[in-house]
C-alpha cells in the first residue's frame, strides 16, 4: 500500500536539496542498477546454476535497494516488473511453472518473456528459481537454466531502459517551476514529491515488509515475508530505511541529528534479529524482535516528518496509518 499523503504548504522558503537528491542519489543509483543487472546477465550466461549466481543476484539487490522505493517517473512502472511484491494470488509461481512445463518462446526469448506476468519477472522469478529447493537444483542444460538466463537478460534490458528513461525525470526535477515544465509546476512540487516518497518508503517497510510476516498476534505468516527464499526480508527492510534517511539528508541540506539517531535505533533492532528470512517468528522471542524493528521504523518515520517536513511547513493530512 502506498502512502496516501496530502501536504499543505505554508509560507516558508521552498526547495532545498532536490538537485542534490537527483545528482547524488537517483542518477548514480539507476546507473549502478543498470551495471549490476548487466553483470547479473553476464554471470548467468557464464554459469546459470543457483549457487554460482547468488553473488551477482545479491549485488543486483544491493544496487536496487537505494532506489527501490523512490517511485518517480520511470521508476514507478519499473518497480512492478523488477520487484513485484506482494504477489497475493501467487501469479508468479503459476506463470513460472507454466513456462517450465512448456516450450513457449518466452522461455528463451527475452522479448517474448517481457510479456509474461510482472510477478514472474525480475527478482520475484529469481527468488523462486534460485531459492526454492524444488527448483534450485537445476543443471546447466535444463529448461530452468534457460529460464534463469532469460530472466536475467530481461532484467538487464530493464536496467538499461530505466537508466535511459530517468534522464528526463532528472531534468524535470532540476527544472521544477521553469517555463515548459508540465510535470513539476513549482519548486515546491518537486520537493514534496521526493519528501512524500521518503515517508511512503518507511511506511511500506513498517506496514508491509514487516507487517505481512508478523500477521496477527498468535498467527504469524513467515512465508509472506519479502523474497524470503533468498534471504532478502531483513536486508531489504534495513536498506529501505537507510535509503530513506540518505534521501532525507540530501533533501534537507541541514544536519538531522534526531533522524540519524532514530536510524541507529533501527540498525540496532535489525542487528538483534537472528534469522534474516523471518522464518522463525513463531518463536515469541523472535517475533518480539521483529515487532521492535517495526516500532523503530515507525518512530523513524515520525522523526523524519518532524525534522524534515515540519520546518518547511509540510504537514501530513491523511494517510493509511490514520485508519481513514
Amino acid at each position: 500500500m502506498r502512502l496516501a499523503l496530502v501536504l499543505a504548504l505554508l509560507a516558508t522558503p521552498a526547495l532545498a536539496g532536490v538537485e542534490e537528491v537527483t545528482q547524488q542519489h537517483l542518477r548514480p543509483g539507476v546507473a549502478a542498477f543498470a551495471e549490476a543487472t548487466e553483470a547479473l546477465a553476464q554471470a548467468a550466461r557464464a554459469d546459470c546454476t543457483a549457487e554460482a549466481l547468488r553473488p551477482a543476484y545479491d549485488a543486483a539487490w544491493t544496487a536496487w535497494s537505494p532506489i527501490a522505493d523512490l517511485r518517480l517517473g520511470p521508476t514507478e512502472p519499473a518497480a512492478l516488473t523488477i520487484a513485484y511484491w506482494p504477489d497475493q494470488r501467487g501469479a508468479g509461481a503459476k506463470a513460472l511453472r507454466g513456462l517450465l512445463a512448456s516450450d513457449a518462446p518466452a522461455l528463451r526469448d527475452p522479448a517474448a518473456f517481457a510479456e509474461v506476468s510482472a510477478a514472474a519477472r525480475g527478482f520475484p522469478a529469481l527468488d523462486r528459481l534460485l531459492g526454492d529447493p524444488e527448483l534450485s537444483g537445476y543443471g546447466t542444460n535444463s529448461p530452468t537454466c534457460t529460464l534463469v538466463q532469460t530472466v536475467t537478460a530481461d532484467m538487464a534490458a530493464q536496467g538499461a531502459a530505466l537508466a535511459e528513461g530517468w534522464q528526463a525525470e532528472a531534468e524535470a526535477l532540476a527544472s521544477a517551476g521553469e517555463a515548459g515544465n508540465a510535470r513539476y509546476l513549482t519548486e515546491d512540487e518537486a520537493f514534496r514529491a521526493l519528501y512524500t516518497q521518503i515517508l511512503s518508503a518507511l511506511e511500506f517497510t513498517a506496514d508491509t515488509r514487516l507487517g505481512r510476516p508478523l500477521g496477527e498476534p498468535g498467527r504469524p505468516r513467515p512465508t509472506r515475508a519479502e523474497f524470503w527464499r533468498t534471504g532478502r526480508p531483513l536486508p531489504n527492510a534495513l536498506a529501505s530505511a537507510e535509503a530513506a534517511v540518505a534521501v532525507a539528508q540530501l533533501l534537507a541540506e541541514i544536519p538531522l541529528p534526531l533522524t540519524e539517531a532514530a536510524l541507529d535505533q533501527v540498525r540496532h533492532a535489525a542487528a538483534a534479529i537472528d534469522d534474516p528470512t523471518f522464518q522463525n517468528i513463531e518463536d515469541p522471542t523472535a517475533r518480539l524482535k521483529l515487532e521492535i524493528l517495526q516500532q523503530r521504523v515507525r518512530a523513524l518515520l515520525d522523526i523524519v516528518e518532524a525534522e524534515v517536513g515540519a520546518p518547511r511547513g509540510l504537514q501530513p493530512g491523511f494517510n493509511s496509518r490514520d485508519g481513514d
